[in-house]
Parts: C-alpha cells; sequence; structure tokens
C-alpha cells in the first residue's frame, strides 16, 4: 500500500493487527488480507495475482479498501483443489507453514500452497466463528473436504447367480422307478394231474360261473357242456 496510507490508518489509532477488507464493487466480490509494507506508488496497491482471482480483479481496475477487524479463528474447513495435494508426505506439516504468510481466511476464497516446484490450490469451504476469520496467533482446528477432483470407487455390480450349484447337472432329473406292486394270482395254472394247461390262473378266477371248464390236451370237452365239481 502507499505510504499515505500508514499516516492515515496511523492518525485514527486503530488496532493491530492491521487486517483490510477489500471489495469489488463492479462484482460485489469481498476478501480479507493483511499488508505487507507501505511502499507502493500513490493510488496503487499490489496484490498477489490468486488474489485478484478471488476477487475477479484485472490489472488497473480499482479495487476499495478499509480497516477490518476480524475474530481469531477457531475452525476452518478446507478442500484441496485436487487430490495431488493429499499425496504430499505430509501435507498437515506444509500447510501450517504456509498458513504462517496469512494473516485472515475468509471463507469463499481460495489460498495458493507452493511445494516442490508445483502449485496447489485451496478453497476455505468453512470459518468459525464467522465468515471471515484471523489466523494470527491462534491455535485453529482445521478440517478437510474431499478433493474437487475426488471420485468414489464404483462397486462391483453383482452378477445374478443361479439357483443351482456348481455341481447340479443342467439335464432334467430322471424320473423315479415305479415301485413293484404286489399283483395276487399271476403265476399259471396247473392241472391236479400234473398235466400242463392253456389257461392261467388269473383266467381261471376272472370265471363268475361256478362250474370251471376242463379240456383235454387230445379231446376237448365242448364249451356248452359243463362239469359240476
Amino acid at each position: 500500500m502507499p505510504p499515505s496510507a500508514l499516516d492515515r490508518l496511523a492518525s485514527l489509532h486503530i488496532e493491530y493487527p492491521m487486517l483490510f477488507e477489500l471489495c469489488n464493487t463492479a462484482t460485489d466480490r469481498i476478501s480479507h488480507c493483511g499488508v505487507l509494507e507501505f511502499i507502493a506508488e500513490e493510488g496503487m496497491v499490489y496484490m498477489p495475482y490468486w488474489m485478484m482471482q478471488n476477487l475477479l480483479l484485472q490489472e488497473g481496475d480499482i479495487v476499495q479498501i478499509k480497516n477490518a477487524t476480524l475474530p481469531k479463528g477457531t475452525y476452518v474447513k478446507l478442500q484441496p483443489h485436487t487430490k495431488d495435494f493429499l499425496d504430499i508426505s505430509n501435507p498437515k506439516a506444509i500447510l501450517e507453514t504456509t498458513l504462517r504468510n496469512y494473516s485472515c481466511l475468509t471463507a469463499g476464497d481460495s489460498i495458493m500452497v507452493p511445494y516442490n516446484n508445483k502449485k496447489y490450490y485451496i478453497d476455505i469451504v468453512e470459518t468459525k466463528p464467522k465468515s471471515a476469520i484471523s489466523i494470527i496467533e491462534t491455535d485453529c482446528e482445521v478440517d478437510f473436504a474431499p478433493p474437487l477432483d475426488f471420485k468414489e470407487p464404483e462397486r462391483p455390480k453383482q452378477s445374478g447367480h443361479s439357483n443351482k450349484t456348481p455341481t447340479q447337472d443342467s439335464r432334467p432329473a430322471p424320473e423315479p422307478e415305479p415301485e413293484p406292486q404286489f399283483n395276487p394270482f399271476s403265476g399259471s395254472a396247473r392241472r391236479l394231474d400234473g398235466k400242463s394247461t392253456l389257461i392261467s390262473a388269473a383266467q381261471i378266477l376272472s370265471i363268475q360261473n361256478p362250474d370251471f371248464l376242463f379240456a383235454s390236451q387230445h379231446n376237448r370237452l365242448n364249451p356248452l357242456e359243463s362239469i359240476t365239481c
């Protein structure tokens, strides 16, 4: 900031550390910052490019600056832009070292963390107790949200399982063999004299007439003739 700003602030007896509210009146974007030195040209202020991006400012645009008093922060939630930041061996230590260069944080802003010749951008998702906090000489709880490019691994789809076990055959099961049933008088008939007969026992029992017909092998009786036993 220019030296005239220091003279003006000193006459107002403001509280230290000096914190400021930056406002882009064209877009109504607001952020907060501290001051490094008062050596800029009159009518000019210099700020990092990432801060200009937060305010949607271009070089030569007009920005409104006023003194601000911010409460000490107790909680901040951060969200890296890429999951590469989580691959750092000790991201917490790198973040603590980087935040020492910041005097305040504003919800909705993005900060840049340089490490190993690479720039990591992190969004300020939430701050407590207010949307803008001071982080100078304060213990602040830090929480991380999943990176913007993080994707949850897809769960494997469950394939349809058949009711049959692998040992079961796909061929239809054979029909069970009928159980043997008792059939009375299924044998052949024999004569009392030992000679063979052509009539089975079942045929003999099926005759309802009490008279039985007997036939001789050489001389058969007339079917109309009957012998009473």
